[in-house]
């Protein structure tokens, strides 16, 4: 049986990350070199297209950058001064290589190459429309009802289409679309999912985390805004603004988990955030104890600002092999359950009679945290106390994250408590919503509309959902969007 690590099935994911780049030499290279820091929203696939003035090149595989991506010969089918990448990790849309982006098709008007990170909320409805009007799709991934509303608009230009296309979609979405004519960046309205804007000599680059232009040594310039369009067609680089003005809700988790800690966003170090909901874990939740330990890695900032908060030390009472791959041949249930260890290890010598507080990013379904508490008993520790830096995880994101159905979450299913004797913590508790928003620099009120989109904390999701308010009615299309857990 070929299964994923039990450490990986427990964690919410990110769909993807892009990466693109205009007017360079060896452009499929720094797409490459791009996508390699970008890895970890994405690790089940992986494509790269490039056009040379005349052609449009695509290579395109599932696995990481890594191994795919590092071949001489690979580079070399990917000519041009244009190119954009993708990594996936899909939410809709089989584990195929055909759901593989950068989507490509020919249309009317040329090549049209589309790289989205994000999740279109009416996709199924749309697709169901499109299909009744002739249109034959190749792929079960939401993405591609964009270039079937681009290549069925009535508007004469590209950048209509494109314009029209978008203003029927909802959902959350930041892609770059590569046209013979140039490259096209852009974030929803809502500016729910990350994009940012660099330079690199002549050279525009879009990536979804400032940590991809450090990678490639280009400088920040700055994020695309909400609802923006940035179209660049040689050394000409404009912004329009299509849509009607709304108030920003990036993704909450952004800050908790999914960007890396060495990114920035919207001028705030990852890093220096996380410590700071660590911190304020600590003085909403305090526990005597002798260790703060993290669960790595996701967990270490949020530790460190614990543990200074605290005055409780820090120490590294779990060892990660970074040297295991995503999945293992695990012949059955006794060799699976052993198979944890290769990948995380209690340091039992520090453990051993020790009161330890463990720190996490999140809950998902449980059963990651219940691993680690035993594995903490069974190391000798005295207490085992679990503090999450997130508020519980009662509601399923529809935009571009996946999070299994809500029966399945574990705060959609107990109170405190009942996760307490689930998980068999001494005791556990989370970072409140007010604490979240205070560690970014925030105040939550019931008064004013959040600043972020915390959705899967409090169900307060930002657009419609048609898709899933529609329910029964797109049944017929239930297996072309299975959520891939």
């Amino acid at each position: 049986m070929l299964t994923t690590n039990p450490y990986d099935d427990d964690k919410l994911r990110e769909e993807c990350g892009v990466f693109g780049v205009s007017a360079t030499d060896g452009a499929a290279a720094l797409v490459a070199l791009g996508l390699h820091a970008l890895q970890h929203r994405g690790q089940e696939a992986a494509g790269i297209t490039t056009f040379d003035g005349a052609h449009f090149h695509t290579h395109r595989a599932m696995g990481h950058v890594a191994g795919n991506f590092d071949r001489d010969d690979v580079i070399r089918s990917l000519p041009g001064t244009v190119a954009c990448g993708h990594v996936r990790y899909s939410t809709t849309g089989e584990t195929a290589l055909r759901n593989v982006q950068p989507l490509y098709a020919e249309l009317s008007t040329g090549g049209f190459a589309i790289a989205h990170n994000g999740n279109i909320s009416n996709a199924m409805r749309l697709r169901r429309e499109l299909v009744r009007r002739g249109s034959i799709f190749q792929s079960t991934s939401d993405t591609e009802t964009i270039i079937h509303l681009v290549a069925t608009s009535n508007y004469r230009t590209l950048l209509d289409r494109f314009i029209d296309a978008l203003k029927q979609i909802e959902g959350a979405y930041s892609l770059i679309v590569m046209t013979p004519e140039g490259m096209i960046a852009c974030r929803d309205p809502l500016g729910i999912r990350p994009l940012v804007m660099g330079k690199l000599g002549d050279a525009v680059i879009f990536a979804s985390e400032t940590v991809a232009l450090d990678v490639v040594g280009a400088t920040f310039v700055r994020a695309i805004e909400p609802g923006e369009l940035v179209i660049v067609q040689g050394s000409e680089i404009r912004s329009i603004r299509p849509f009607a003005p709304m108030a920003a809700r990036p993704c909450i988790f952004e800050w908790v988990y999914f960007s890396r800690p060495d990114s920035i966003v919207d001028d705030h170090s990852i890093y220096s955030v996380r410590k700071a909901i660590g911190a304020q874990l600590a003085i909403e939740s305090p526990v005597d104890a002798d260790l703060v330990i993290p669960v790595p890695d996701p967990g270490t900032p949020a530790a460190i600002g614990y543990a200074q908060q605290s005055g409780i030390p820090f120490e590294l009472g779990i060892i990660r092999s970074h040297y295991v791959g995503r999945t293992f041949i695990s012949p059955g249930d006794k060799v699976r359950h052993l198979g944890v260890k290769l990948k995380h290890n209690a340091n039992r010598a520090l453990i051993k009679g020790k009161r330890v507080i463990l720190v996490d990013d999140s809950i998902v379904r449980g059963t990651t945290s219940l691993k680690i508490v035993e594995m903490m008993r069974e190391a000798g520790a005295a207490e085992v106390h679990m503090r999450i830096a997130s508020p519980p995880t009662r509601h399923s994101c529809f935009y571009g994250v996946d999070t299994p159905e809500r029966e399945k979450l574990l705060a959609a299913k107990l109170d405190l408590g009942g996760m307490t004797g689930f998980i068999h913590a001494d005791s556990l508790n989370f970072i409140s919503i007010d604490g979240l928003y205070k560690a970014l620099g925030e105040a939550k009120r019931a008064d004013v509309r959040p600043k972020y989109c915390d959705a899967c904390f409090t169900g307060d999701y930002p657009t419609t959902l048609t898709d899933h308010d529609e329910g029964s009615e797109v049944d017929q299309f239930a297996m072309l969007a299975e959520r891939v857990i």
